[in-house]
Formats: structure tokens, C-alpha cells, sequence
């Protein structure tokens, strides 16, 4: 009986722990994405402001601030934009990995409900049998006592 337990219990175990290395696999090759795509964005961004920030350095004069106003809407315009992109392609990626998580642990609790059903069914046919040898056992001993 602990035997048939002790088995059940590392399966089990075994079937959690290897849900979970998958889900963390999954979720780790996500942030690694994440991180990658939001590193490029940074470096990206960085070039273009420092490019701006040395042509505002060499500016001289009132005329030279004037042109280079522009400029520098433009590269915050194109930060924003360049964030924004990066924002939505994160939150896109966090979506397609939490709906892989969904799938396996729908998976999991499916097979979680057969194994469950398979065990009543089991149990149930199990009583009813007893229950049915019980019954012609107590009819043939009713029989007997009666013929007596």
C-alpha cells in the first residue's frame, strides 16, 4: 500500500517538477528577449542623443541654437516613438509567453482531471463489485438459513 503511495507521490512530483522547468525555460527565454530588445532600443537612443549633444556643443551663436532646436525635437520625437515600439513589441512578446503558460497548465490540469476520472471510475467499479459479491454472498446465506 505505501509502496503504490510512495509511487503515485514521485509521479507526481516528477510531472510538477517538470511543468515547472518547462514554464521557467519559457519564461526565461522571454526576459532574455525582453531584455535584448530593450537593450538595442537603449544603445539606439543613446547614439542618436549623444550625435545631438555634440552638435549642440559646437553651436556658437543664437543663429546656431535656432537650427538646432529642431534637431532636438526630432530626437526626442523619434525616443518616443522608438520607446513606444519597444513598449508594444515587450508587451506583445509577455503576451505570447503567458499564453503558452496557459496552454501548458491547461494541459496539465486536463491530465490531472482523466487521471482523477480513471481513479473514481476504478474506485466505483471496485465498490460496485464488492457490493455486488457481498449481495449474492448474503443472498446464498439467507438461502441456507432458510432451508434449514
Amino acid at each position: 500500500m505505501y509502496q503504490q503511495f510512495n509511487e503515485q507521490f514521485a509521479a507526481a512530483t516528477r510531472q510538477f517538477a517538470d511543468t515547472a522547468a518547462q514554464v521557467n525555460r519559457i519564461a526565461l527565454e522571454n526576459a532574455q528577449a525582453v531584455f535584448g530588445l530593450q537593450m538595442a532600443a537603449m544603445e539606439d537612443r543613446a547614439t542618436a542623443t549623444f550625435a545631438f549633444l555634440g552638435e549642440a556643443t559646437n553651436v556658437r551663436d543664437a543663429e546656431g541654437m535656432k537650427d538646432l532646436l529642431p534637431k532636438g525635437v526630432q530626437v526626442v520625437r523619434e525616443n518616443a516613438e522608438r520607446g513606444l515600439a519597444t513598449s508594444q513589441e515587450v508587451i506583445g512578446r509577455t503576451v505570447k509567453t503567458t499564453e503558452q503558460i496557459a496552454q501548458i497548465a491547461k494541459t496539465q490540469v486536463e491530465a490531472a482531471a482523466d487521471t482523477t476520472r480513471a481513479n473514481v471510475e476504478q474506485a466505483t467499479k471496485a465498490a460496485t463489485d464488492k457490493a455486488e459479491s457481498y449481495t449474492r454472498g448474503s443472498t446464498k446465506a439467507d438461502k441456507a438459513d432458510k432451508s434449514k
